[in-house]
């Protein structure tokens, strides 16, 4: 895996907005490949272990959102489909199959920058992932660089309702 600098020691809020930063690259990169700028990160203990973008356009896969390439990434390095002792960044709320994927993946707290009115399953919609039928539940932290996160997705869309029809 990619060796990046360790998290900032101040507070909770610094730490989260430090590693939203590396979830904010990874959608970007997304954006470079004219799909919707959505990117994620899982870190443990102060490294990224899995990052992922929004890949469905380019790899014609429904699952291929940022969070579902993320965790996959992340079970192979752990070589573990639970992910416990982990936080996941992704720069919008996740959908309902995300929100699943985090709660069977165990993972133990899932920050987020902007909310998702459409299919927002971590608050906005409902929330999957506090669910208290199921058998694991995930803390949620969002609103974390919630304007960069945003704009990322408003100038994109912006942009694509521009483009001339082919």
């Amino acid at each position: 895996m990619n060796s990046y600098d360790k998290e900032p020691l101040e507070n909770e809020q610094t730490v989260h907005e430090y590693w939203m930063k590396y979830a904010i690259a990874e959608a970007r990169k997304a954006e470079a490949l004219g799909e919707v700028p959505i990117g994620a990160v899982v870190v443990r203990h102060g490294e990224i272990i899995g990052q992922g973008y929004n890949l469905r356009e380019t790899t014609m896969d429904s699952t291929a959102h940022a969070e579902m390439v993320a965790i996959r990434e992340a079970s192979r390095f752990l070589n573990s489909w639970r992910l416990l002792d982990c936080r996941l960044y992704v720069t919008l709320e996740p959908c309902p199959m995300c929100a699943g994927a985090i709660v069977q993946s165990r993972v133990p707290l899932t920050v987020y920058g902007t909310p998702d009115p459409k299919a927002g399953c971590a608050g906005t919609l409902m929330n999957l992932l506090a669910e208290p039928r199921f058998n694991h539940r995930t803390e949620v932290v969002q609103g974390i660089l919630q304007p960069e996160c945003a704009e990322l997705l408003t100038t994109f869309f912006r942009r694509l309702r521009k483009k001339p029809a082919e």
